[in-house]
Parts: structure tokens; sequence; C-alpha cells
């Protein structure tokens, strides 16, 4: 029914995770903490430029490049720089994928969702319980026909993985060509990722029952420091599913790629999106109903951002340098997370809090209740979301005995 009136149009909320750093941003308390927002900072919790993106934009600045516009799929050289950082040389080289540049991993994911809803037809698009909160807003928007399911992810009795009803569902529930998304590493909100067994027993349901993957891939380097490490779920797949030798081939497979987190390029929104299908299928079709999207909505995509990565990735000194930056983001969100634990520990605060150490990447999934986080941000100006995600790039040596203490009180 057409409204009458746009004022008759409901306000709708912020994002909580944009609330979050709005309320944060007003408060005046001198000690507060945000550990709402998902962006690294440094141990001073203020935004870090890598020194190697620094370098390629000196490299930039003094080749004096112009700036027209890209092709609609995007740069050719930054995709291929980003397909073999996430596929490797030796599988990014295949001929059954096909990539497109995107406005970072959400338009990598929004472009996924728009394919799917309208060439496959899915009945429904597999989510984890819990998950990035942007993967329903997605599907809502650009697929509202397809019907989204939650598979269980996480078990609160144990603060791990609950592999048997993740697996259970998707056995008991998917149907032929349905779409499953998953976290390729650092899961988002939970920090926890499958084993490679696990991984392994996943890509054996998905390859017999033949559904269509999308792997978001947000945080590559952030979990382990290893770029390659962290791609390890998504070569498997590759390797296993899609060689012509397979005998359990899925219906294809996206991956969403960000490379806005790992380069520290948030503002630049840039990401890539890569299509695999099944070695007897073309992907050119494919990519033709793509790029017809990225001209509708963007017309092409930005260029400044994927200039950085090819400076980046295409110099060996550079690409050993980022390396190094990835690690050093890595290690820092780990060490943080040892804090933590053994200041909870120390304090003797209830619970068993192994957890935040096992868990991996940019989040922990800290078990606490909505009642306790708006008490921390209420009584102590403490911010996180309320479903108990912690962004721990926001802690540091300064502040975490502060925070352990407030955990503490809440409890």
């Amino acid at each position: 029914m057409a409204l009458k009136n746009l004022g008759d149009l409901p306000v709708l909320p912020l994002p909580e995770s944009f609330a979050l750093t709005a309320a944060y941003n007003e408060d005046s308390f001198p000690n507060k903490v945000n550990l709402g927002q998902g962006v690294y900072r440094d141990n001073n919790c203020q935004p870090w430029v890598l020194p190697s993106v620094r370098k390629a934009e000196e490299t930039l600045h003094n080749q004096q490049v112009n700036h027209e516009y890209l092709p609609i799929a995007g740069d050719s050289k930054f995709l291929t720089k980003a397909r073999d950082l996430l596929f490797s040389p030796e599988i990014g080289s295949s001929e059954n994928i096909t990539s497109l540049q995107t406005i970072a991993g959400t338009g990598a994911n929004h472009l996924a969702a728009i394919f799917c809803a309208r060439n496959l037809h899915p009945k429904n698009v597999f989510i984890s319980d819990p998950t990035w909160d942007n993967h329903h807003l997605i599907w809502e928007v650009a697929a509202p026909n397809v019907t989204r399911k939650l598979y269980p992810y996480y078990e609160p009795s144990t603060r791990g993985l609950n592999f048997e009803g993740m697996l259970a569902e998707l056995e008991n529930s998917a149907e032929e060509n349905d779409v499953v998304i998953l976290h390729a590493c650092a899961h988002n909100p939970t920090g926890i990722d499958p084993t490679k067994e696990q991984w392994k027993k996943i890509a054996e349901v998905v390859g017999r029952k033949k559904l269509f993957v999308v792997f978001d891939c947000a945080y590559q380097g952030f979990a382990s420091g290893d770029t390659d490490a962290d791609a390890w779920a998504i070569r498997y797949f590759y390797s296993t599913l899609f060689a012509e030798s397979s005998s359990l081939t899925p219906a294809g497979m996206f991956v969403c790629q960000s490379l806005s987190k790992n380069f520290g390029l948030y503002g630049e929104r840039i990401g890539a999106l890569h299509l695999v299908t099944p070695s007897s299928n073309s992907p050119e079709g494919a990519k033709a109903h793509l790029v017809q999207f990225v001209r509708a909505e963007i017309s092409c995509p930005s260029l400044f951002g994927a200039r950085i990565v090819q400076t980046v990735l295409d110099d060996a000194e550079l690409r050993s340098k980022w390396q190094e930056d990835v690690r050093i983001m890595a290690l820092r969100i780990k060490g943080v997370r040892t804090l933590l634990k053994l200041e909870l520990e120390k304090l003797g605060t209830p619970g068993d809090w192994s957890h935040i150490e096992q868990q991996i990447g940019m989040f922990s999934f800290t078990g606490l209740s909505s009642a306790q986080v708006q008490e921390l941000k209420e009584k102590h100006h403490i911010y996180m979301l309320s479903n108990g995600r912690m962004s721990l790039s926001g802690l540091n040596e300064s502040n975490v005995a502060y925070v352990a203490q407030a955990i503490r009180d809440v409890l």
C-alpha cells in the first residue's frame, strides 16, 4: 500500500555499533572505553595507519597518478593480487574463478545476495546464530523472497562452537541450491572458528547436498597473523569441491573479500567478490550479470584503495612489511586477550574466563548478558554490543584492569 504522507514512515534506529560509537563520542567521562566498534586501534587506542600503507601512499603521490574511472568490474591488476592473496597464485589463475572489485566486504555480500536471489532462486539462506548483524539486513533488502534460517553456531554452556547442531541443521533443513553463509576465519561476533577437521565435514555436507556457499572473509590475517593460514578453509573448499575429479560438487561458491580491515583502509571501502563455478561451467555469463548489477548501483568501484593494495602486494619489500604489520595487529589483539583473562582471574571473577584467550580475531563473545552490558555502560562508561561482543582493540595496558574490575562488579 502506498504511503499518503512521507511523514508516516517510522524512524529506524541506527545500527547498534554506530549508535554505540556516537554515544561514546558524546560521553565526557575521562576513563570511558570503546569496546563496540570493530576497527583496529594501536596500544594507545588510536587509529593506526599501517607503515606499509603509508609508504604506498608516498609512492603513489610521487607517481602523480590520475583519477579516472575504473572499468565496471574494477582494476584488473588489483583483482589479480587480491585473488592470489585469497586463493594462492596457483589456484587464483584457474579459469573457473572470476572476480569483481566491490565496495568493501559489505558490497561483496550485497552483490552475492542479489545474484543468488535473482539467478539461483534458493528457497533458504542459512546464516550462523549469531552472526554479523549486517548479513540479515543485506539479505532482507536484497533478497526479501528468500527465507532466512539460522543454523546453530554458539553454545552458551561451553562458550564454544555448537558443531553438532550446525551440521544437523544443514543436514535436516537445507535443500539443493540453498545458500549457506560461512565465516572464513575470526568469526564475527564469537571469535570461534571450526577446526580443520570440522571444516572438512562442513565441506562434505555442502558438496553432497549441492548447496551454494557464500564465504565472508573479512579478517584474513587478523585471526592468526598469517594470511595463508587464515585462508585455509576457502582453499580447502576449492581444491576439494571444485576439482574436476570431485564427486561432491556444490552449486557454486562466492567469496566476499574485505581488504578494508587487514590494510587499515576502513574509509576507502575496498574489497572484492570472487565467484567459483563447477569446472564444467563457464563463469562468463554469471560475470556479465554481476557487472550489470554493479553498473546499476555504483557504475564503477573506487580507485585509491585499490591502488594502495596493488602497490603493496606488487612490491616484494612492501608486501613483506605489510605482512609484518598484520602480524603486529594480530599479536596485539592476542596479547590483550591474555591480559584481560589474567586480570579477571586475579580479581576472583566468578566463572571460567579461558574462552577469552581461546577465541580468535578482533572479537570476544564474553558471555555477559544484555543487562550486564547495559550496567557496564551506565555505571562504568564501557561500551560494547548488547549481545556481549567485545572488540578487543579498545583494550590496552592502561585500561584493562579498569575493564576487568567493571566486569567483576556487574556479575
